[in-house]
């Protein structure tokens, strides 16, 4: 998911009566985006960041290792905060870890339910898990999850200031979406006015607690609709696939964003990708869309391409490849693409060896 998301379940988490205490609400934002350390590798050549990202620092080993880590880091700011202040109490080590755990194992729950998946078994195995269930973006967990944070920190003109050009930003973000259904847009909008109000309204502390129980509460129930929605949606589009003749190997769910009653699905057979449109609210809920794909990795020089050093990246992140080979004189070009994202060049020569990469 996107940081933001990330950074809403921290503060959120922190506004709960399991996170009482200083430095609360700071170690539930750290864990909560901590397995993204590994985004420092966007700073080096791009197919090592793609081999890298959600990989070792959202594994299972990492999950037991960084709350460690960062227990110990918000110990020592406790101590020297102890030190500053003879009259102040020691936060028990127990709370630090079990905020540290809840709130970095929330990071790779919420990777896991995009298209793009995480490889939660790192370094053990680098399989990917995908769950295929929110856009990566989702504005109605922003909504949710953001209505906490605003009502436990809008209590200063600076942070005011703040949360009226987040809000801007978001509703350019929503109203902007290309494909989103008018009502749905209206909505949202509706939604994000009446948390205003509200706050506007209320001149007292609300009752945070007890609020941020009830939106985590809310947003897990969103999410768990969501997976129940993709599973059915899989289940329906490939039924329908094969009473039509067609022979699926793997498929994706992909949300829309902004959109939940609708769906974009993508099915694979031996040689091509078939897409669907999958609409709740259509009479015909499934529908292709345009032409299938040509895979294309029919061609030697393409698992060859594939294979080489040079796509390592790719070749990891990878979950719905395309190729396109082009003969040259003495070899060939390859064309390495993934239906979600991006793409790569790979020259080889007659021998099937690399020798230069775009």
């Amino acid at each position: 998911m996107d940081p933001l998301t990330h950074t809403l379940v921290g503060a959120s988490l922190a506004q709960t009566r399991v996170a009482r205490g200083p430095l609360a609400t700071a170690t539930c934002l750290m864990g909560a985006n901590l397995p993204d350390i590994d985004a420092a590798t966007y700073f080096l050549e791009g197919d090592i960041a793609l081999g890298v990202r959600r990989g070792w620092t959202h594994g299972i080993l990492a999950m037991a290792i960084l709350p460690a880590v960062l227990t110990w880091i918000m110990l020592q700011i406790d101590r020297i905060r102890c030190e500053r202040d003879p009259i102040a109490t020691p936060i028990p080590v127990g709370r630090f870890a079990g905020l540290a755990y809840l709130s970095t194992l929330s990071h790779p729950a919420l990777d896991w339910l995009n298209t793009y998946g995480v490889r939660l078994l790192m370094p053990f195995e680098s399989r990917w898990f995908y769950g295929d269930t929110l856009f990566i973006v989702d504005p109605w967990l922003w909504l949710i999850l953001g209505t906490v944070a605003l009502m436990a920190h809008s209590h200063s003109r600076p942070l005011i200031v703040g949360w009226i050009a987040l809000g801007v930003i978001a509703v350019n973000l929503v109203t902007g979406v290309a494909g989103v259904p008018l009502p749905l847009r209206a909505l949202w909008c509706l939604g994000l006015s009446l948390v205003i109000g509200i706050r506007i309204r209320r001149r007292g502390a609300p009752p945070v607690p007890w609020l941020a129980s009830c939106c985590l509460v809310l947003a897990t129930s969103y999410i768990v609709a969501m997976i129940t929605s993709s599973q059915f949606v899989e289940q329906q589009v490939t039924e329908w696939a094969q009473a039509r003749g067609l022979k699926p190997t793997h498929i994706m769910v992909i949300p829309a964003p902004a959109d939940p009653f609708r769906r974009t699905v993508l099915l694979a057979d031996e040689q091509h990708y078939h897409r669907f449109t999958f609409d709740w609210l259509a009479a015909e809920r499934i529908s292709p869309t345009g032409r299938h794909i040509d895979i294309g990795n029919d061609h030697p020089a393409a698992t060859a391409a594939l294979a080489s050093p040079d796509a390592w990246g790719l070749a990891t992140w990878t979950r719905f490849p395309t190729f396109q080979v082009e003969s040259l004189e003495d070899g060939h070009r390859v064309t390495i693409g993934d239906v979600r994202f991006g793409r790569t060049v790979v020259e080889l020569d007659s021998q099937l060896r690399v020798q230069h990469r775009k």
